[in-house]
């Protein structure tokens, strides 16, 4: 299985360039690992009489390569320049597109990803301010739209004039390497998710029903519209609890 580094930061930017390696030098035989720098290759769109043959050569290596690792700065609580340039030129070869404009998944199905950010903020104002969600989000979509699986993702805060990466982010990223060894080069998580919403639907139903006889203790109002109307609030208040939660716990603030 080969895994693709993709660095998209600045020519200096040493910290964006340290958490990559990290992950890469993670990476264990039989595995390999091929990095680019987007710096050294012409990012500008193709037309048909003007074909771009860095982007050729980046679609090849897009296609030999079973996990990418994409690791990019955040610039103004955005994912770098150079990163959405990369996106924006392989657009047409990174999904289908229906004759209504629609896209849907092409020949990169099931292929897994990582992403890796960094921030000037403190960790606590990336907790409360999420600024680099933005960042993470962005390659979900794309990547989600071309039909790859996501196999997770880090962020470093504090990287204002720091030169080298913190040691314990080093073994987190040794750890997020060790996804990519696990990782299978197909892998339908189709029914995974639908027994996870399965799991979440049951437990929040629990809960509700539990809070209601609770609440009919304390308040013994009784009737169909009541016990309807009172579900539906209570459902409603612990699913909004959850997927803030989810919010904060999928996307890595610190």
């Amino acid at each position: 299985m080969q895994v693709l580094g993709i660095f998209a930061g600045n020519k200096d930017d040493g910290i964006t360039a340290q958490m990559l390696d990290a992950v890469l030098a993670g990476v264990t035989a039989p595995n390999t690992t091929v990095r680019v720098n987007l710096n050294d290759y012409d990012l500008a769109m193709a037309a048909p009489r003007h074909p771009n043959r860095d982007l050729g050569k980046l679609d090849e290596l897009l296609i030999e390569s079973d996990v990418w690792v994409i690791a990019t700065p955040t610039y103004w609580g955005h994912e770098s320049g150079s990163l959405k340039r990369f996106f924006d030129a392989l657009r047409y070869r990174l999904v289908r597109i229906d004759h209504q404009g629609g896209m849907h998944p092409g020949r990169f199905k099931n292929k897994h990803y990582l992403t890796l950010t960094n921030c000037y903020q403190a960790t606590w104002v990336n907790l409360t301010t999420p600024v680099t969600d933005a960042t993470f989000q962005t390659v979900d979509r794309v990547l989600g739209t071309a039909g790859l699986i996501k196999l997770g993702e880090a962020v470093q805060t504090n990287t204002w004039q720091i030169k080298h990466l913190p040691e314990k982010k080093r073994r987190q990223l040794t750890k997020l390497a060790a996804k990519i060894n696990r990782s299978q080069r197909k892998d339908d998580q189709t029914m995974k998710r639908y027994l996870e919403l399965f799991a979440v639907v049951a437990l929040m139903t629990l809960a509700t029903m539990g809070i209601q006889a609770g609440l009919a203790k304390l308040w013994p109002v009784g009737g169909f519209w009541w016990t309807y109307c009172s579900f539906v609030v209570i459902f409603f208040a612990l699913l909004a609890t959850i997927l803030h939660w989810l919010t904060v716990r999928l996307h890595a603030r610190k």
